[in-house]
């Protein structure tokens, strides 16, 4: 079992990878944007790291709580969907046994959700009040919680990539992301080059949620068309320094047009948290009694 001052760090440490990896469109240490900074971010994942671990919250306190300080430090919503994709994560890691897997112990979270984890998850969206939300016709945030959480995340999980990974426990990451993440970091041993390779990649086979709730599917093909090539650059080479040119015009085209891939930002601290507790894991099931 991780203690939650190690799951802290961890989460801490994936935020920050993140950062580091000049993800186009988004804020990283390279470039900032949408009225956002590295430092709006770095704030976040301190005082969110805390409640997102506490052991005796339940899962859908996690999420409100982490939500709920994030809000009352930034003022502004940095992380909902990094908490909702990671507060799971940090759970299975806690509840894991011997033996047992990152991604069986996850499983047995998302199985065991109940209506009160979904009706603190729905307090913290709104609270939250990310762009684009809308309403939906089953299960809408703004009303009371009918089924549990998983079930009510995959009413949208058609629409919202991160309520996808809820409805089929975390598929792309554990199917897709992962491996992408581990690829690149063998060749290049740089845990934030490996992030950005995560980035492209999600990117480019998956349209970025955040982006369709804001303008529907007007630039979906469009941004593809920008990273698709860029995917097949950072595949050949193994750091920033090759690619550096063609990341910041494709970070200045996005951002010109208000272009934020902020879904697949989410995706990719997810990855690499996975990624971290899979190892912190594997260490205590491989020590010698």
């Amino acid at each position: 079992m991780l203690t939650q001052t190690q799951l802290a760090e961890a989460y801490r440490q994936a935020c920050e990878i993140e950062l580091q990896a000049f993800k186009p469109g988004n804020v990283s240490i390279y470039s900032a944007g949408h009225d956002m900074t590295v430092a709006d971010f770095r704030t976040s994942a301190e005082v969110s790291a805390e409640p997102i671990t506490r052991p005796e919250y339940s899962l859908g306190e996690k999420i409100y709580y982490a939500v709920k300080a994030t809000r009352a430090a930034v003022a502004c919503n940095t992380n909902l969907g990094i908490v909702l994709l990671c507060a799971p994560l940090l759970q299975a890691a806690y509840l894991c046994r011997p033996g047992q897997s990152l991604q069986q112990a996850l499983s047995e979270v998302l199985d065991n959700t109940s209506i009160t984890d979904a009706e603190w998850v729905f307090k913290a969206i709104r609270l939250a009040a990310p762009g684009g939300l809308g309403e939906a016709a089953r299960q809408d945030v703004n009303q009371a919680a009918e089924v549990d959480l998983r079930q009510a995340m995959a009413l949208a999980g058609d629409r919202d990539r991160i309520a996808y990974q809820y409805a089929y426990k975390y598929k792309d990451i554990f199917e897709f992301s992962i491996l992408e993440y581990n690829r690149a970091f063998v060749l290049s041993d740089d845990s934030g080059w490996a992030a950005l390779a995560v980035y492209c990649e999600m990117l480019a086979r998956f349209p970025d949620s955040h982006i369709e709730r804001k303008y529907g599917k007007q630039y979906t093909d469009w941004v593809q068309s920008q990273i698709l090539p860029l995917c097949d650059d950072i595949r050949q080479a193994h750091k920033l320094e090759q690619v550096w040119s063609k990341l910041k015009s494709i970070d200045k085209a996005l951002k010109a047009k208000k272009i934020n891939p902020g879904t697949t930002a989410d995706m990719t601290v997810a990855t690499v948290l996975a990624v971290s507790l899979r190892e912190s894991l594997d260490t205590i099931n491989t020590a010698p009694p």
